[in-house]
């Protein structure tokens, strides 16, 4: 199976016994109508979990996209998500990962948006946001000599 961020690395014998200084990656799999499977990190596979479910219960359809392993030929893939859709998020590892609302939020922002979900890297949290400002909305009456006025043909 091709993950998206290539290749999950693997630990050689000289490694043996370091193990503790190098995390773990657990891998996961996202397999979509029961015919399409692709494999993500555990963390990132609960954050997607997360939001296409929500999408899903909403009844909401959208296009979920990722990049294709080198392996498998590199490129992209793209699949309608649907509620009437077989989805499956198959976990390596037992334990459910902290969800990060910063993430959720970006990959929540990204599949309302027409381009649909896809994935991207986890906010660095520690960095703060810098508020937008937003532009207060002011409401005045129109002169009844600038009101629109009807074009008829």
């Amino acid at each position: 199976m091709a993950s998206p961020f290539g290749r999950v690395p693997h630990f050689s014998p000289e490694m043996r016994g370091h193990r503790s200084a190098i995390p773990e990656v657990r891998v996961g799999k996202f397999i979509y109508d029961g015919d399409i499977k692709v494999e993500f990190e555990d963390r990132l596979l609960a954050h997607l979990q997360a939001v296409i479910m929500a999408k899903v219960r909403r009844g909401e359809s959208f296009p979920f996209t990722w990049k294709d392993d080198i392996s498998i030929g590199g490129g992209r893939t793209t699949v309608y998500v649907h509620p009437n859709v077989s989805l499956v998020f198959k976990y390596h590892g037992s334990r459910n990962p902290q969800l990060s609302s910063s993430w959720l939020h970006a990959l929540t922002y990204n599949a309302n948006s027409g381009r649909g979900l896809y994935v991207i890297p986890e906010p660095d949290e520690s960095t703060p946001r810098e508020p937008q400002q937003r532009a207060e909305m002011v409401f005045s009456e129109v002169p009844n000599d600038q009101a629109p006025v009807a074009i008829r043909s």
